[in-house]
């Protein structure tokens, strides 16, 4: 029980956990329809494209917010701008929007001076964060997941048959434009605490581990908020103890964890696949 105690008699990692919860909830809700829709680079795109947003947002003196959030939503543009005018694949077009915004964000940090820390910005620095982080946060956290329930039914049939919806007349692109719009605030609010590189893999993995162990998207949603809570944890406890990178030490931990379900899911584990596939014995 000291081992759990301990950390939280320090204020900075009281507030790097409850970042972590509040990040390990909101990731995967959002990730779970990233997985669904075969969309995960979707999430590199934006993480890597809101990376000239904050440089432009420090130097124009404007909330990082703001530039972060407008960057992100024009990486998504010019990737289906890309796809419109060619035959080129969505992977490809991901691969060459998310390199090119990425490329451009190093070029603005380090060109412009800026006073952001691009080794803070790539890899989180989560040990850092204020309460006005920590309030921010929150507050992304609460606008996303209300409108994610406001808008479930629309968003799992969107989700499952766009053409479908869009039959039904159901606003598909106002649907796609508020998903974007949720992803990428949760990448503004995860890129504080774990950083550009592994803010997707604690979108994506949380969410994958629970597709592997449910069927239904609202009990994958709720499996993915709790692994990611879990994950968020113990990473955290993990970089405490071990004295590593907070960060690292989550992303690891979600891999790991994505294992242990690949291993042994009841219904896709590796492992128990073969069980179930050996014939029973005779009594």
């Amino acid at each position: 029980m000291d081992g759990l105690l301990h950390p939280l008699t320090y204020d900075f990692m009281r507030q790097a956990l409850a970042a972590s919860v509040l990040v390990g909830i909101l990731c995967p809700v959002i990730g779970t329809y990233l997985v669904v829709q075969r969309m995960a680079m979707l999430g590199d795109v934006v993480a890597h494209g809101v990376l000239p947003g904050l440089a432009l947002a420090q130097v124009l003196r404007l909330p990082t917010v703001l530039g972060a959030f407008a960057m992100g939503l024009c990486s998504t543009v010019v990737m289906a701008w890309i796809r419109r005018q060619s035959r080129i694949q969505a992977d490809t077009a991901m691969a060459i929007t998310f390199s090119t915004f990425f490329s451009l964000g190093i070029i603005l940090i380090t060109v412009l001076q800026t006073p952001l820390s691009l080794e803070q910005v790539l890899f989180g620095d989560i040990l850092s964060i204020t309460p006005q982080d920590l309030g921010q946060i929150a507050l992304i956290t609460g606008a996303v997941l209300a409108g994610v329930r406001l808008f479930y039914k629309e968003l799992l049939f969107f989700t499952f048959d766009p053409l479908g919806a869009e039959a039904l007349g159901l606003p598909v692109q106002a649907l796609n434009l508020g998903l974007t719009a949720a992803l990428t605030l949760a990448i503004i609010a995860g890129i504080q605490t774990v950083g550009v590189i592994l803010v997707v893999a604690l979108m994506v993995g949380p969410a994958a581990t629970a597709y592997l162990l449910v069927k239904e998207l609202h009990w994958m949603m709720i499996g993915g908020a709790g692994f990611g809570v879990l994950f968020g944890l113990i990473g955290m406890y993990g970089s405490y103890y071990l004295d590593i990178p907070s960060g690292p030490a989550i992303g690891v931990t979600v891999f790991i964890g994505f294992l242990l379900a690949l291993l042994f899911s009841p219904r896709q584990g590796i492992l128990t696949r073969g069980l179930r596939s050996q014939p029973l014995l005779p009594p």
